[in-house]
């Protein structure tokens, strides 16, 4: 597999009649049984994946061209080429389809499709007759070359004999030269025949025919041929053009020679395609397939052989940043980049990846912050182009540029702060360098180009720079053009609205339209660092007073910015919005709009129907709360009652939730003493019963003592403006049941309540428990039984907490 002559791209023709690169791999020749034949076989070198299985047909049309290269058709508008590294490998292949199809590999072409019309007469022809007997090349006999070469237009096998006849008699070039004579002598007759005759042979599409055709010693004459269209009353001047017009431009002398032919060649021969010819009939399509593939091979040629010349690139972009090159000079010199760029999407993958590798490292880019800053139109616009080239191939290339620049440079210069600026400032009315640009920012910005890449941080390091060095520059237009209303909450209530936007100004309208659709964008994909920048600019606000625009499509950028945002349904964003009654501008809008059925309309509607069915409780609230009269009268869609609807419902959710835990003291006694019924306590439990009532009996006299000294003592503090409280007298009541043993205290400002079995069985449970975690839990269960009966019980806990180490 490492063998280099079997090194091969694998093209197909697409329905636009250009080559798509398959993949690079190594061709072998060899019987497949599922195929029941020889076949081709192509194995992708980076896997070994098989990228190409084609079975050597007896009755396909092989092509062998610039040495390198083999083209057939397998089915109808499916082409396929295999381009080799080297010579012999191809001549190898070759050698092998020859060899099936029984044909001397001399040859370039192996044999046409065969007509199922011409199948059945294929026997009787014989086999001595090779080629077509063609009239003698005098201009008398012009008219009926012409009508030969245009009846064998529609047989595959006749054209193929008619392209041998006339390659091996040298004929194209005796035409060329009875064209000269004919022009000469201003025979327009003749020249209307050269012209049939000379278009009939570009239908052959034999790319042997075209070496001879577009050599640099015939080119011109065929050209000129072509010019004599019988159909025109006056013969075109493309010769002119091409020698006088379209001047060839060397921005750095071209020192190799036959990179120079090859340039010349490929400009005419595509200037022959797109201007000349005539658009081809749907019959007529794929007679210059091999046109498209001359010139396809051609360029990816010539971009091989500018790259190899590292001394003629050096120079280019030695000139290009040069501070002392001339403005048209460098004009030309981006122009031949442009061109350059271009002509490299016709290399495969890999070697696409080594072209941009190369002239990142010749400093595409930094020449790229230079033109793209200069007044030429011109300039700017193909600067644009070389740079759309390079974010659509490598973003990650221009990132890791990007983020290296701010330890070289300022801000202000900054390659993305370059590109943002061209943005704003695009002069064109209908902002079409601008758009092209919003959408190259775009895909730098996208993370989901940033997730294959091998270096792991990129996505936090580029986006972490974006958002430092250059949003801010992004959103200078909508804050300046919305700076107007950051006084509006000063303006009384009912006063007029200022629109900040100009409502003769539809350029900035346009503009503004753009900046919102990427913040948006960043909405979407951007979670952390947009939401930062949102608040701390109080960006929604300020994109909300857009919502006054007279232009609609401003109007709806501006929702459509606020729409993305709760539909993330982060409740960060949404107290956002509650905290700065951001809805207002919008039901503003909706409500100045009255009972147009636009789309500004079905907007705003859509957008609180998405609250509603998602069941944003939060932004309900909001809504309701605030604007439900405003919007109650509209009643042609169910959103807004829908609305109040969720908004009652949530009401009553939370008001039975409340209940639950909230109950009456009255049914609460009933209830414990329902539960306490049964007495079913036994005499160990009787007895430590008894001693903790003894105890509890002591503890409380001690502490009502306690609080007695302490009221006299504020009473005398206060000169005596309050009455003393009387000495309590405690009137026992002992009852020696077995069952419990109860002391009830009577004072003058609190009124006798009875303790009940729940409570003491509480404090017989807390006296026999050891642990102090689970006397805390039963010392809890008390302490909230006392709270609502309000017992002397509830005081008492005070002291106890401190024995128990306080309430958990």
């Amino acid at each position: 597999m490492s063998d280099t002559r079997r090194r091969v791209k694998v093209y197909t023709l697409n329905e636009d009649r250009q080559w798509d690169d398959r993949g690079t791999g190594h061709v072998s020749s060899t019987f497949v049984e599922r195929l029941k034949g020889i076949s081709l076989l192509v194995r992708a070198e980076s896997d070994g994946s098989l990228l190409l299985e084609s079975k050597i047909s007896p009755n396909t049309a092989y092509q062998k061209q610039q040495d390198t290269l083999i083209v057939w058709s397998e089915a109808d508008n499916y082409d396929l080429a295999l381009s080799f590294q080297e010579k012999a490998g191809c001549d190898e292949i070759w050698e092998k389809i020859c060899q099936v199809q029984g044909k001397d590999p001399a040859l370039d072409i192996t044999q046409d499709p065969i007509d199922e019309s011409e199948e059945d007469h294929f026997e009787e022809i014989p086999e001595t007759t090779h080629l077509v007997e063609l009239p003698p090349c005098e201009l008398g006999r012009l008219e009926e070359i012409a009508d030969l070469v245009t009846s064998v237009l529609s047989s595959p096998i006749r054209r193929e004999k008619l392209a041998l006849a006339l390659m091996s008699e040298g004929y194209i070039k005796k035409l060329l030269g009875l064209f000269r004579v004919c022009e000469d002598l201003d025979n327009r007759e003749g020249l209307h025949h050269l012209y049939e005759i000379v278009r009939g042979v570009l239908f052959l599409n034999k790319a042997a025919l075209f070496e001879v055709m577009f050599s640099d010693d015939c080119i011109m004459d065929v050209v000129g041929c072509l010019e004599y269209d019988p159909a025109l009353v006056q013969p075109k001047r493309h010769r002119e053009f091409l020698t006088k017009t379209a001047k060839f431009k060397e921005v750095i002398p071209i020192t190799d020679s036959e990179l120079r032919q090859k340039i010349h060649q490929t400009y005419r021969v595509q200037y022959i395609q797109d201007i000349i010819l005539p658009t081809p009939s749907v019959f007529e399509e794929n007679f210059l397939s091999t046109l498209t593939s001359f010139i396809f091979f051609n360029k990816v040629e010539i971009v091989s052989m500018l790259q190899e010349d590292e001394k003629f690139l050096t120079e280019v972009f030695a000139q290009l940043t040069d501070e002392a090159t001339e403005e048209s000079k460098r004009r030309e010199l981006v122009n031949f980049v442009k061109e350059f760029c271009a002509f490299s999407q016709t290399l495969q993958p890999q070697n696409r990846d080594a072209f941009y590798k190369t002239l990142a490292n010749l400093g595409i880019l930094p020449a790229l912050e230079i033109v793209m800053g200069m007044d030429d139109l011109q300039v700017r616009a193909a600067a644009i182009d070389i740079f759309s080239y390079l974010v659509e191939f490598s973003p990650s290339m221009v990132r890791e540029f990007v983020m290296q620049e701010p330890q070289q440079t300022e801000d202000d210069v900054l390659l993305i702060n370059v590109v943002i600026k061209q943005m704003i400032c695009d002069s064109d009315p209908e902002l079409g360098g601008a758009v092209q640009l919003m959408g190259l920012l775009r895909t730098l910005i996208d993370p989901e180009n940033m997730l294959a890449s091998t270096n792991k941080t990129e996505k936090t390091e580029f986006l972490s720079f974006f958002y430092k060095y250059c949003m801010h520059v992004l959103t200078a237009p909508l804050l300046a053009n919305t700076a107007h209303d950051k006084n509006s909450k000063d303006h009384p209530e009912g006063s007029a609205k200022i629109n900040p936007v100009c409502p003769d100004n539809f350029q900035t309208a346009q503009l503004l339209a753009l900046i919102l659709e990427l913040l948006t964008f960043c909405v979407e994909h951007h979670t952390y660092h947009i939401k930062t920048y949102i608040m701390n600019k109080d960006l929604l606000r300020r994109v909300l007073v857009l919502m006054n625009s007279k232009h609609t499509f401003l109007a709806l950028c501006a929702l459509r910015f606020m729409r993305r945002i709760i539909g993330l349904k982060d409740e960060y964003y949404n107290r956002y919005i509650i905290k700065g009654n951001l809805f207002e501008p919008v039901i503003n809008a909706l409500l100045d709009n009255g009972t147009r059925y636009n789309l500004l309309n079905s907007a705003i509607i859509e957008l609180f129907e998405f609250i509603k069915v998602e069941d944003i409780k939060s932004l309900i609230a909001h809504i309701v709360d605030n604007f439900y009269k405003a919007l109650e009268s509209i009643e042609y869609v169910q959103t807004f009652k829908g609305l109040k609807g969720r908004y009652e419902q949530e009401k009553d959710r939370q008001s039975q939730k409340l209940n639950r835990y909230r109950r009456d003291a009255r049914s609460m006694d009933e209830d414990e003493e329902l539960w306490f019924n049964d007495d079913d306590d036994d005499e160990d439990g009787e007895a430590v019963e008894r001693r903790m009532d003894e105890d509890f009996s002591d503890s409380y006299e001690k502490f009502m003592e306690a609080k007695k000294g302490a009221a006299n003592g504020a009473n005398g503090a206060n000169n005596g403006k309050s009455a003393a409280i009387p000495a309590a007298s405690p009137a026992v009541t002992s009852s020696n049941s077995s069952s419990s043993s109860v002391k009830t205290v009577a004072l003058p400002a609190t009124p006798v309540v009875k303790v009940t079995k729940r409570h003491k069985h509480i404090l017989l449970s807390l006296k026999k428990k050891k642990k102090k975690k689970e006397s805390k839990c039963l010392f809890l269960n008390l302490f909230k039984a006392c709270r609502n009966c309000q017992c002397f019980l509830s005081v008492f806990l005070l002291d106890c907490s401190c024995r128990i180490g306080g309430l958990p």
